[in-house]
C-alpha cells in the first residue's frame, strides 16, 4: 500500500498526532516515523488496518520517558537496578528509554505498582510523583548491622535535625561510626544519618535514622518528596510541596499536630533528598 507523506495529511489532522507502527506491521525495519490524522486507523508503514486508540503521541512518549529518567536520578538507580526494581529485563527498559519499543501500559503500571509512582504524574505530569500515600522504602535492622568495617553506607553520628553546622561539618570523616551494607536497599552514594522529634511521625519515628542524598542543584525540587531542608539557622525534615507563588514553597509534616510552614525558595541554603528510613531494632 501507498505510504502516507508528510504533505498528504487529511484535513482533519493538522500533524497533531505522531503514530508508530501497529504491532503486526511486516516492516522489521520502517522509515522514520510520519505524522498521521488523529482518526486514522491503518499502520503508516505498511498500510493494514490496526486499531490505534491506545496508542501514544511521540510527544506524550518522550514526556514520559523523561519522567521515568527523573525517577531513576530521584531514586539514585542506574538503569538496570530500576529495570530490576520494576520487574521488566533491562535489554527492553533500553528499548523503552531510546524509542525503539513503544511504551506500553504494562510498563508503566509496573512502575506504579512496584515503586508506589503517582499514575497521573508519570502519565500527564500532573500531582506528584510520590504522595503522602506512598511511603518511602523502610528498613528495619539490628545494631550489629551497623558495621565497623568500611564498606556500605557511611554512618554518622549526628542528629540532622538539630544545630546549624554547614555540610562540610556535618559529613567529617571523624563522624563515621560505622556502615550499613545493604546495597539492594541503601545506596553507597548516600549518607545515614539521625532524627529527633515527632513532626514526621509515624512515618518517621523520634530516633530514627534516614538515608539522604546530597543534590547537586537544590532549584530542581521533586514536589511531594521528603528532604531535609537546610536553612541558615536551623534543619528541617518535611515534605516540600508546590506553593501557588513560585518564589515560595510549603513544608509539611506527617503529624497533623504541626501546621504547615511558607518559606522563600531564596532561604534554602540546601536540600537533601531522603531515600530511605532506617528503624534501629534495639530489642534483645
Amino acid at each position: 500500500r501507498k505510504i502516507i507523506s508528510l504533505n498528504t495529511h487529511p484535513p482533519s489532522c493538522r500533524g497533531r498526532n505522531i503514530l508508530r507502527p501497529h504491532p503486526q506491521c511486516p516492516l522489521k525495519n520502517p522509515p522514520p516515523l510520519k505524522k498521521m490524522a488523529k482518526k486514522l486507523a491503518n499502520c503508516q508503514f505498511c498500510g493494514n488496518f490496526a486499531p490505534i486508540t491506545n496508542a501514544h503521541t511521540i510527544m506524550e512518549e518522550q514526556a514520559i520517558i523523561s519522567r521515568i529518567k527523573y525517577l531513576m536520578k530521584m531514586l539514585n538507580l542506574k538503569q538496570a537496578e530500576f529495570a530490576k526494581k520494576i520487574g521488566v529485563d533491562s535489554s527492553n527498559l533500553s528499548k523503552y528509554m531510546n524509542g525503539r519499543l513503544p511504551l506500553s501500559h504494562a510498563l508503566i503500571n509496573r512502575i506504579v505498582v512496584n515503586l508506589g509512582v503517582s499514575k497521573q504524574w508519570i502519565e500527564s505530569g500532573t500531582d506528584v510523583p510520590f504522595g503522602k500515600q506512598n511511603a518511602l522504602p523502610i528498613t528495619t535492622i539490628a545494631p550489629s548491622d551497623v558495621q565497623t568495617i568500611d564498606l556500605g553506607t557511611p554512618v554518622y553520628d549526628i542528629d540532622v535535625t538539630a544545630g546549624a553546622l554547614p555540610r562540610a561539618q556535618m559529613f567529617a570523616d571523624e563522624l563515621v561510626v560505622g556502615h550499613i551494607n545493604l546495597p539492594d536497599i541503601i545506596s553507597p552514594n548516600c549518607r545515614i544519618v539521625r532524627v529527633s522529634g515527632d513532626s514526621m511521625s509515624p512515618v518517621i519515628r523520634n530516633g530514627d535514622y534516614i538515608a539522604v542524598r546530597e543534590l547537586s542543584n537544590s532549584n530542581h525540587i521533586f514536589w511531594g518528596q521528603i528532604y531535609v531542608v537546610m536553612l541558615d539557622d536551623f534543619r528541617l525534615v518535611k515534605y516540600v510541596r508546590r506553593h501557588t507563588d513560585p518564589n515560595l514553597v510549603i513544608l509539611r509534616s506527617e503529624n497533623p499536630n504541626y501546621d504547615d510552614m511558607e518559606i522563600s525558595r531564596f532561604d534554602i541554603r540546601e536540600l537533601m533528598m531522603v531515600q530511605n528510613i532506617i528503624h534501629l531494632d534495639t530489642r534483645n
